[in-house]
């Protein structure tokens, strides 16, 4: 995507090909900084205090960590056994994306058999270039597929304006390029619809009002940043014509984990009668789960992200103690909407219903 004029992606393989470079998105919007992960330990800060965050993009750090664990693997270590210990820290780094895991193995897959150092690295780092130019793919296809639903609305509305909802960040932030929930309003928008793009705030990190914001602003699209609870209130008087989100984990029964919030914003669609659709690849379908609400593992984060609130502070970004300093806090980083409110998923393949008929429809294989 373009910043500026500029073509940039939030990860990227430095020239030294021994450097990791990645968008550092604590310090957006107010700070444009650039980090730079030279080990798997880096790559793991980076997961952990969400340098990078968005379940495409956790997918391909955690490739490019196993690249930088085949790079950096001791001369008196079992290249093997280092590989596979270093593989399984990456995927204890957060629980909930799916991806995570899927890349770190699939990396690992590719290299495990290669005897050859040098081919060893060459494959990895194939492995992983393959991954973010896949996920891009994917998005842009996902934008595709998504673009006739917003059609349809803005067609219905005799070409006026449609209003849709998000929430957190499913931008190319969070992926490598389009992003999932916003790939169809790129791809609507850059045809020439007409759409403006509500956008929840999404506490605590405030994904939504930082990056989401900050992502359309730079490509020129309407949009008004809003509280959290405030999406019911504009459904209920008709200023939300679609709410379109991405998701962390999904499983192919139709249960999807998202940022916090999701839920309600979900409860409120189907009570207005809005469509509600998820946007995410395949990668981020978890093939072995079927009950999202009892089986997928909803990560609790330190609670100073519900206590503190970041901000411009007279030039500096400070952050800044919300409720009282002795008060008690919880964090709880997702939740599950179940798939009987979910409207549809926007795939890579295509839409389909939120049902394991349908998902196996598009996904055959699995």
């Amino acid at each position: 995507m373009k910043v500026d004029g500029k073509d940039i992606r939030p990860i990227w393989l430095d020239e030294d090909l021994k450097t990791v470079k990645v968008i550092d998105q604590r310090r957006l919007p107010h700070e444009f900084v650039v980090a730079d992960l030279e080990t798997v330990d880096d790559i793991i800060t980076a997961i952990k205090e969400m340098y990078v965050r968005g379940a495409p993009l956790i997918g391909v750090t955690a490739a490019y960590g196993v690249y930088l664990a085949a790079l950096n693997a001791p001369d008196n270590y079992g290249e093997t056994d280092y590989l596979i210990k270093e593989c399984r820290r990456l995927k204890a780094a957060r629980p909930t994306a799916v991806n995570l895991a899927w890349a770190a193995d699939r990396v690992l897959s590719a290299v495990l058999n290669i005897e050859n150092d040098a081919e060893r690295l060459k494959a990895a780092r194939r492995e992983a270039d393959a991954i973010a130019e896949a996920e891009a793919e994917n998005c842009r296809n996902i934008g595709l597929h998504g673009l006739p639903l917003i059609e349809e609305i803005y067609r219905k509305k005799g070409n006026t304006t449609v209003n849709l909802l998000t929430h957190c960040n499913a931008g190319w932030l969070a992926c490598i390029e389009y992003g999932t929930a916003t790939a169809p309003i790129y791809t609507a928008f850059d045809k020439g619809l007409d759409v403006h793009v509500w956008v929840d705030e999404t506490r605590p990190l405030n994904q939504g009002a930082r990056l989401t914001a900050w992502e359309l602003g730079k490509h020129g699209i309407k949009h008004t940043v809003i509280t959290d609870n405030a999406g019911g209130h504009l459904m209920q008087h008709g200023m939300v014509d679609m709410v379109i989100v991405g998701t962390d984990r999904s499983t192919y029964t139709g249960d999807v984990a998202n940022k916090i919030g999701t839920y309600l914003k979900a409860l409120a669609a189907k009570d207005n009668n809005i469509p509600f659709y998820v946007a995410l690849p395949s990668s981020t379908f978890d093939w072995q789960l079927r009950d999202g609400i009892k089986q997928i593992p909803i990560e609790e984060r330190d609670p100073d992200e519900v206590r503190y609130v970041q901000g411009l502070n007279q030039g500096s970004t400070i952050s800044v103690l919300v409720p009282p300093a002795n008060s008690p806090a919880a964090d709880f980083a997702f939740d599950v909407t179940p798939a009987r409110l979910v409207t549809g998923f926007i795939t890579e393949r295509g839409v389909c219903k939120a049902t394991e008929q349908d998902v196996r429809r598009l996904f055959p294989e699995k």
